[in-house]
């Protein structure tokens, strides 16, 4: 008994280990890709492009990446919804490019709005085994308001382009940090509170 929950207690520290580490990997990613959108990408069309269709491609990489650690994509299905959506995303704005910014940002509608639900979904899943999760549910329903607005402002007849997606992106990056300082400051109290007096 003792063995056993000596295990089930190591694979839960490896588990938010990893969620810390994965938070931080996708804040600075996230981070890099905004301060990208507002400077140079604002002076290079080509490089607009190449990053509006890699942001919800690596949204895809990452969550096969999460998923992998936390039992694979079968025992994850709103990560591998998220997953399909992305790809599905990244390849029709990869389409849409060519026709018009204002098509690309309806798809980014499209998909912050199911990228969100889905978000959200997994993090109502992880609430009871990490808690601190309530950042990320903020994030994921952020992220479909977001969407609706994305899909308004498409129809519109002001110029849109990578900087109306870059502030969307920037509230990401600020949850994904949030997140992991969280946990750090959690894992540091459960620490202090099994320390022997």
């Amino acid at each position: 008994m003792m063995q056993r929950s000596t295990a089930t207690g190591y694979a839960a520290s490896e588990a938010s280990n990893w969620l810390k580490r994965y938070y931080f990997l996708r804040f600075a990613v996230a981070a890099i890709w905004v301060a990208m959108a507002f400077t140079v990408a604002k002076e290079s069309q080509l490089l607009a492009a190449v990053l509006l269709a890699a942001y919800p491609a690596w949204d895809a990489v990452a969550n096969i990446l999460d998923a992998r650690r936390s039992g694979g994509l079968s025992r994850n299905k709103s990560q591998s919804l998220n997953v399909l959506v992305s790809l599905v995303t990244a390849a029709a704005v990869g389409v849409a490019l060519g026709h018009s910014l204002n098509a690309v940002l309806a798809i980014y509608g499209v998909w912050a709005a199911l990228a969100g639900l889905f978000q959200l979904a997994t993090a109502i899943g992880r609430w009871r085994r990490f808690g601190a999760q309530w950042v990320m549910i903020l994030s994921g329903a952020q992220s479909a308001l977001a969407g609706i607005f994305f899909i308004k402002m498409s129809g519109g007849n002001a110029p849109v382009g990578i900087v109306n997606v870059a502030p969307y992106a920037a509230f990401g990056a600020f949850y994904f940090l949030v997140s992991a300082i969280w946990l750090v400051v959690a894992d540091v109290r459960r620490g202090g509170d099994r320390a022997p007096a």
